[in-house]
């Protein structure tokens, strides 16, 4: 089953079964009027959902319109709660290697994690704003997943039942703002503006064999101007699947339904490091800053520059058919003038 949400109805917006294809979809009102609406009631609302789907595939409901993304919020237009994991530990190596510091063995037993701002996602169609490109601009592109309830102390197994939706996500980071707030000691804040997430959320059996194991075993594509710049597997080197993460989020709470986690930025070992990136016959990044821990290992300094305004990214993911499973998050960066 295929959800979004339309920019129309109010601030949280309108709840749309989507076809397979993604080309039309049917407002539901008398079910849900917005997504999270369905996420609070799921038991009652998930079969009546899925009866829509069905027959939205198989041509059986005439009422329905064209699906357009750059028309949709984020799934969730808010959220409760936006918990973002660095669960490959790869990416997490290179940052660390780039600047000359060793790996803590604990970071592969114990998952890494910041809790974002959530009152304010951006469609998937919206700009990237910024007030100057002296703040390092960068993509990351991440799976993510919706939750029901959790209780406190939830085990990896029990979790897992928790898991109602998957998405796509670009968690934008302002790079040159990262330092100096982690010096202080107390985590992101001004370095991580509004996040972009997918057209569309997905149940996990729309992935059929690819979800396994708590991972989404697809590549995730990513385009800078026109660009193929990355297409890591995002099943590979997940060292920490969706169940730990969300194991770890509510060890000392509960989390609600509606709360989004992610598995922070996509990205595969590569081995011999000139074969990282596309052109050079690997499967690229996920990330600008990634490369350019890669150009600083290998050169002693980063030669690749972030974003500027006016860049375009392109994040996807593709079934083995080569159609999209959640559409495309498609951004320009662009100057914030209120």
């Amino acid at each position: 089953m295929k959800l979004a949400t339309l920019k129309r109805g109010g601030r949280d917006g309108t709840l749309v079964v989507v076809n397979r294809a993604i080309t039309h979809c049917r407002a539901v009102p008398a079910i849900a009027s917005t997504l999270q609406a369905a996420l609070d009631d799921w038991d009652r609302c998930e079969p009546q959902l899925r009866q829509i789907d069905e027959a939205l595939n198989r041509g059986a409901i005439t009422d329905v319109e064209p699906f357009d993304p750059s028309q949709c919020h984020s799934p969730l237009p808010r959220a409760y709660q936006w918990a973002d994991g660095s669960a490959y530990v790869n990416h997490v190596e290179l940052v660390r290697r780039a600047r000359g510091a060793e790996l803590p063995p604990e970071f592969w037993t114990d998952p890494l994690m910041y809790q974002g701002g959530s009152d304010s996602f951006v469609g998937p169609n919206d700009p990237i704003y910024a007030l100057s490109e002296d703040w390092g601009i960068d993509l990351e592109a991440e799976v993510a997943v919706i939750t029901g309830d959790v209780k406190m102390g939830a085990t990896a197994a029990q979790s897992a039942a928790s898991i109602r939706l998957l998405m796509l996500v670009n968690d934008v980071s302002l790079r040159n703002l990262v330092p100096a707030e982690l010096a202080k000691g107390f985590g992101f804040l001004q370095s991580k503006p509004a996040c972009a997430f997918s057209p569309v959320a997905i149940t996990p059996d729309e992935l059929g064999a690819d979800w396994r194991d708590g991972r989404i075993h697809r590549p995730m594509t990513v385009h800078l101007n026109g660009r193929l710049f990355g297409c890591p597997d995002a099943g590979q080197d997940m060292t920490f699947n969706f169940p730990q993460l969300l194991a770890h989020v509510s060890k000392s709470r509960e989390m609600e339904a509606g709360s989004i986690v992610g598995s922070g930025t996509v990205s595969n070992k590569q081995g011999d490091l000139h074969g990282s990136s596309v052109a050079n016959g690997g499967v690229g990044y996920c990330c600008i800053a990634e490369v350019r821990m890669y150009e600083t290992i290998e050169t002693g300094k980063p030669l690749t520059s972030f974003l500027k305004f006016g860049d375009t990214v392109r994040i996807e993911m593709l079934d083995r058919d080569g159609l999209s499973i959640f559409g495309a998050i498609e951004q320009q960066v662009q100057r914030y003038t209120g």
